[in-house]
């Protein structure tokens, strides 16, 4: 189990092609479900360095505060309610480039501008969020949505959330 990280320079898809192999290293072996949301969030932040990096988990449906990096947050999110919210009800992932002009946006951080949310489909349910915000307005695109997305099935293929 690798336990170090290495920052890489570069576009943005060459920074998660180098980060990818370090997560699944980091990933790989660990059983703890919560360990390994943990140590997503600290990889995803130390590169990338966005304000805020975690996860909501559903229980007793709504979307509760699990692991992040970064100021405190909402502990507690419905259904169809912000961009986390809409995530979870509509089943898919959302880019956000101005979370002020979002409808109904739920501001847990002033310093928020742009956010990307992402489903976590296991067994064909919808588990929780991936959901990460920056300090810089449409910071989020494409490149993110497809390797977070991949970040998303790397963390959920392992033996942990089993």
């Amino acid at each position: 189990m690798a336990e170090d990280l290495t920052i890489s320079k570069g576009t943005k898809a060459e920074q998660y092609q180098h980060l990818l192999p370090q997560l699944q290293g980091l990933l790989t072996g660990e059983t703890d479900f919560v360990a390994n949301m943990a140590n997503t969030c600290a990889a995803l932040k130390e590169q990338f360095g966005w304000l805020w990096v975690g996860f909501y988990l559903i229980k007793d449906d709504e979307l509760v505060l699990g692991p992040f990096q970064g100021p405190v947050a909402c502990t507690r999110i419905k259904k169809g309610r912000g961009v986390c919210g809409t995530c979870w009800q509509q089943e898919k992932t959302i880019v956000v480039e101005d979370v002020h002009s979002f409808p109904g946006h739920i501001a847990c951080s002033s310093l928020s501008n742009s956010e990307i949310v992402l489903p976590l489909h296991l067994d064909g349910q919808i588990i929780g969020v991936l959901d990460v915000d920056s300090i810089k307005t449409a910071d989020f695109d494409d490149t993110d949505r497809h390797y977070l997305e991949e970040v998303v099935r790397m963390l959920l293929s392992t033996d942990s959330n089993r």
